[in-house]
């Protein structure tokens, strides 16, 4: 046992009262002080040296087993309890070794005015006392008076450092989580400047390639005219795609700069409610899909929706870069009570990835796996024994 695990042992409260082990451990060092006091302490019409006198002695030093939790009332017990001893069954004894402890006790605790009149209240009366008694000189006075008093300053003086250290020490610490918070607040700033940069510098570039495909496949319609119905269904596919890519775009750059100008106002995440439109687009790029719905739908909280959506929407990309052509996509939803379960199923036979799945290149399990995670959720992919791929998600309902 080291000396870490004795001073824990040591300083650990016990009971209602909060007494400690070092505590009962100071009062028995009290209470041998005051007891040699008692012995010594004879004289003109001091009381006898019994039993009693032990016994009163000893009822002295028990406030002192409260200086953990009561350091105030260890002191005004402690003097109330003297002043009573000198009053009814006195011996001539110092108020310093009963008193120091508490003294300390008081001071170390910020009651720095009770531990200053205290012991000057008893020393005026102990003075007045003695000099009317024995009409002693004032060099016989300081000689007997002195080192008390001296112990009892010394007492206070301690007391008064330790606290004065304590308040110290607590107002570094402070200062240093004060600058800890300031550094992280800044680090984070500068990251999310640096995320605004990269978001701006994204959105230029993509999208001036999504206006110009949009741009692009409304000229390719007006020139077809009326003509090969199946051609324009991919160009408005097209059109509308890049669209809806280019406002989603503006929205997340939006998000990022919530709490800027305009920034809160930009913000329209995607949820199933758009699950339609989806469908339609990828149908129409080459690969049909098929939606179905099992248990009561229901409103799910925003950032569940948005994430479903957007597992739904990866996975039917997925499908059109790696499925192979005449591929076509079933999604179900499943409503639970506590969950959403998402599957999206493929019949079609890709080319493998370097890992052997199909759709293991590029970040998009990855991504999907991360969002679910966000939530609460999991997120499954892999190829089908007949043939094709599934991805399945289950989402709690109460975003984790």
């Amino acid at each position: 046992m080291d000396w870490a695990s004795y001073r824990q042992a040591l300083g650990r409260p016990r009971g209602r009262l909060g007494i400690r082990l070092g505590d009962v451990g100071m009062a028995a060092v009290v209470l041998v002080a005051v007891e040699l006091s008692v012995v010594t302490g004879g004289g003109a019409g001091a009381a006898p040296l019994d039993a009693r006198a032990y016994l009163l002695g000893a009822v002295l030093v028990l406030p002192v087993l409260l200086r953990n939790r009561y350091p105030r009332f260890e002191l005004l017990a402690c003097s109330v309890l003297l002043l009573l001893y000198y009053t009814f069954d006195r011996r001539d004894i110092s108020p310093a070794p009963l008193l120091s402890v508490p003294l300390y006790d008081a001071a170390a605790a910020g009651f720095l005015v009770a531990a200053i009149v205290i012991p000057a209240v008893y020393m005026a009366i102990g003075l007045v006392v003695v000099e009317l008694s024995n009409h002693s000189g004032l060099v016989t006075l300081i000689n007997d008076f002195l080192p008390s008093i001296v112990v009892l300053a010394l007492a206070i003086g301690l007391g008064d450092a330790v606290r004065s250290r304590r308040a110290l020490a607590a107002e570094t610490a402070e200062r240093l989580r004060v600058a800890h918070e300031e550094r992280e607040a800044e680090a984070a700033r500068r990251v999310a400047e640096e995320r605004l940069r990269i978001a701006r510098d994204l959105h230029d570039t993509v999208a001036h390639a999504m206006a110009t495909i949009t741009v692009q496949a409304g000229s390719a319609l007006h020139v077809l005219g009326d003509r090969d119905e199946k051609l324009r269904g991919a160009l408005t596919a097209i059109r509308e795609t890049s669209k809806h890519a280019l406002g989603e775009m503006r929205a997340t750059l939006g998000r990022l700069r919530q709490g800027t100008e305009n920034g809160a106002n930009e913000v329209t995440p995607g949820g199933l409610d758009r699950l339609p439109a989806l469908r339609d687009a990828v149908t129409a790029a080459g690969a049909p899909v098929t939606i179905a719905v099992e248990g009561e739908q229901r409103p799910l909280p925003p950032s569940v929706d948005e994430v479903a959506y957007r597992i739904v929407q990866e996975s039917l990309t997925n499908v059109l870069r790696h499925a192979g052509p005449a591929a076509r996509a079933t999604v179900r939803l499943c409503y639970e009570p506590t969950a959403l379960g998402i599957s999206v199923v493929d019949d079609g036979a890709g080319a493998a990835a370097p890992d052997g799945d199909g759709r293991g290149a590029g970040h998009g399990l990855t991504g999907m796996a991360e969002r679910a995670a966000a939530v609460g959720g999991e997120v499954t992919a892999g190829p089908r024994g007949e043939g094709g791929f599934e991805v399945s998600a289950r989402l709690p309902l109460v975003p984790g």
